[in-house]
């Protein structure tokens, strides 16, 4: 059965250094980052120059099968616009890229403005579970995301959102859907189902132009480690719940593969039985393929590891 596989949930930096919530997140060496007050592993430590890029992915794709990502964006890595746009210039088959704007700043819609008209991005993402700060919170239904909202609906551009633990947000993404019915909308770390509440998050995918994707869902269940029987089994109870065709899979590469292998981020779905063939083609590769518009999906062979 052809199956391409297509990673909905990735990111990508050239230099991590930016604060959130007033603390500090800067590289250190051999993979480390100094990450909100506490030294913490965040890239393998094979990677020692602290840079993530895209060159780096494209071989752990390579040789996990993976055909094409999805690259959103989160402040704690810092606004990648500028990286993004080579990387969407030097591989244009190979990424989907989103672009970001400081949304904690009131004004963002001239500079989101910008990036969905002249600098070419056709998706915007929301880290909106980092739009709660000690000293702030930004709204997903105030009038200026509203604004930007009606902007991406006119010109067909994609919406990568994650939210909050449980239905805290739910109430304001729901009013964006109702306002905006033609946006069409992934929601991400599967709506966080470790948390009291996720389903809510799970139903807004019962709207037409809304989906749901998997990134991090290994680190999630990081605790019972491969083949993560929990993270199968919210899958099944997804698909059961809104439609095997309105899922899709994601890595949250690169901070899940400290844990474990990229090919194993996406392996343990393969291999389970609770699932059928056409689900696991389904949630791999053939939604996000649609979603996205991926048309020119590279082939990847198999290559025996020398251990073999």
């Amino acid at each position: 059965m052809e199956r391409y596989i297509i990673d909905a949930h990735s990111h990508l930096w050239y230099r991590q250094e930016t604060s959130w919530n007033g603390l500090e997140i800067s590289p250190l060496p051999n993979g480390r980052s100094m990450f909100l007050g506490e030294e913490v592993q965040m890239l393998p430590p094979f990677m020692i120059d602290g840079h993530n890029t895209a060159e780096v992915f494209l071989s752990n794709m390579d040789y996990a099968q993976v055909s094409a990502a999805v690259v959103v964006q989160e402040f704690i890595d810092g606004l990648q616009n500028e990286y993004l746009m080579q990387v969407r210039e030097q591989y244009p088959d190979r990424f989907f890229v989103f672009g970001m704007a400081d949304y904690l700043r009131p004004g963002f819609f001239r500079e989101a403005e910008d990036l969905l008209l002249n600098k070419g991005f056709k998706g915007m993402a929301i880290p909106g579970h980092r739009l709660i700060t000690n000293t702030q919170r930004v709204m997903l239904n105030n009038d200026e995301m509203m604004r930007m909202f009606h902007l991406m609906e006119d010109c067909g551009a994609l919406l990568s959102v994650t939210l909050s633990d449980g239905d805290m947000q739910v109430g304001e993404l729901r009013e964006v859907i109702q306002e905006c019915p033609h946006l069409k909308i992934a929601i991400g770390h599967f709506g966080m189902p470790v948390a009291k509440g996720w389903e809510e998050q799970l139903l807004l995918c019962r709207n037409e132009n809304v989906y749901l994707e998997s990134g991090g869902i290994t680190w999630l269940y990081n605790s019972e480690f491969y083949p993560f029987p929990s993270a199968i089994r919210v899958i099944r109870q997804a698909i059961d719940t809104v439609g095997a065709g309105k899922l899709m899979w994601g890595s949250d590469y690169p901070r899940t593969i400290t844990a474990i292998t990229y090919r194993m981020s996406y392996d343990f779905v393969v291999k389970s039985n609770e699932l059928s063939d056409e689900e696991k083609r389904l949630f791999l590769g053939e939604n996000a393929r649609s979603f996205y518009g991926f048309d020119h999906l590279v082939e990847l062979p198999y290559i025996k590891n020398m251990s073999e």
